[in-house]
């Protein structure tokens, strides 16, 4: 009987044994399989994306953009250094730099090629469009025109962006308003810039409504700029600035020239009012750069592909005024400009 009794406790005994250790086993198997999947999603939240930036010329217009797309990436948690590596170049308004640049950017694996300004997306969308790299564009004035965007508005292939599209209309009304006698109003605009070429047109299907006539004048390079205002100043009661990089890269010698025979000079955007232009019903470059950001930010985190979304735009235009611009050139400009202006400058930086 004893025999039997000590059988009995030896083999629970043994199944105790083997039941804790199965417990053990089991226990040891699931914390080790999540700490793995802890692991993973630690690779995965520590993937540092590579955005390569190229920007088409040296102008402030364009620095703007790059600042609010990069603003606009932090507030979408994407925080340089952190999770997201920058990769600047400029072409300086040279196209064949433009292409080796996003050439270079391939072979650095970028995960996304930013553009600022037509040129500069057109040839990044030729470039990226053949390794399938997204493609998000900023101050592209007319996607359509630019051949990145369907007439609908949707992508041509993997690439979106926003448009800085003039405001022609509200822009001929300002300068007609503050200068009732204007006739000509002249544009200056580069031979190879789509976007200008689009924009001239926007001017001159409005002109007739507020009985002005569009004059224009090309240039084929910035060296070109010189005798070009010369030969337009001479026709022109005011001018008028476009997005025309190559043109507002130059803007100092417009500028100079025009301020020498008291010919008023209007910007396009909030930096060139600052930078001496006499007011604009324009962008702030900023908020589209933020705006654009934000749509790369989807991009990334696999919300949106970029030829899943439409090109996006801001409509709405504000007036910018620079009262040491109207005191300089020594012009009657009603008081009452300044207080509808969203913001009003006092003087004039380089």
């Amino acid at each position: 009987m004893k025999k039997r009794i000590l059988s009995v406790l030896v083999m629970a005994t043994t199944f105790a044994f083997v039941a804790c250790s199965g417990s053990a086993t089991n226990s040891a198997t699931n914390n080790a399989t999540t700490e793995a999947v802890k692991s993973e999603e630690n690779k995965v939240e520590e993937k540092i994306y590579k955005v390569g930036i190229g920007q088409f010329a040296e102008h402030g217009s364009l620095d703007n953009c790059r600042t609010g797309f990069i603003t606009g990436m932090s507030e979408e948690g994407f925080v340089e250094g952190k999770n997201v590596n920058y990769i600047y170049d400029n072409a300086q308004t040279d196209g064949s730099a433009a292409a080796l640049i996003y050439d270079k950017y391939l072979t650095q694996n970028v995960d996304i090629a930013m553009a600022i300004a037509t040129p500069m997306a057109q040839v990044a969308y030729s470039t990226c469009d053949r390794a399938n790299v997204p493609v998000i564009y900023t101050a592209v004035s007319d996607p359509i025109a630019a051949g990145l965007a369907n007439e609908d508005g949707t992508p041509v292939g993997n690439v979106t962006g926003t448009s800085d599209k003039i405001p022609a209309e509200a822009q001929v009304k300002l300068i007609t308003e503050m200068f009732p006698n204007t006739k000509n109003i002249g544009v200056l605009y580069t031979t190879s810039e789509v976007n200008s070429v689009s924009a001239i047109e926007d001017y001159k299907k409005v002109a007739t409504k507020y009985n002005v006539n569009i004059v224009v004048q090309s240039i084929d390079q910035g060296s070109d700029m010189p005798l070009a205002v010369d030969t337009i100043l001479s026709k022109v009661d005011v001018m008028t600035n476009l997005l025309d990089n190559t043109v507002v890269a130059n803007m100092p010698v417009l500028i100079e020239k025009a301020n020498a025979k008291k010919i008023p000079v209007f910007g396009s955007e909030i930096e060139q009012v600052h930078k001496g232009c006499i007011a604009a019903m324009g962008l702030d470059y900023i908020e589209l750069g933020k705006q654009t950001g934000r749509m790369a930010a989807k991009v990334l985190k696999g919300e949106k592909k970029a030829s899943e979304m439409n090109f996006e735009v801001i409509e709405n235009a504000s007036l910018y005024l620079n009262t040491k611009v109207i005191e300089n050139l020594g012009l009657d400009v009603d008081p009452a400009f300044a207080t509808r202006a969203t913001e009003v400058f006092t003087d004039i930086i380089e």
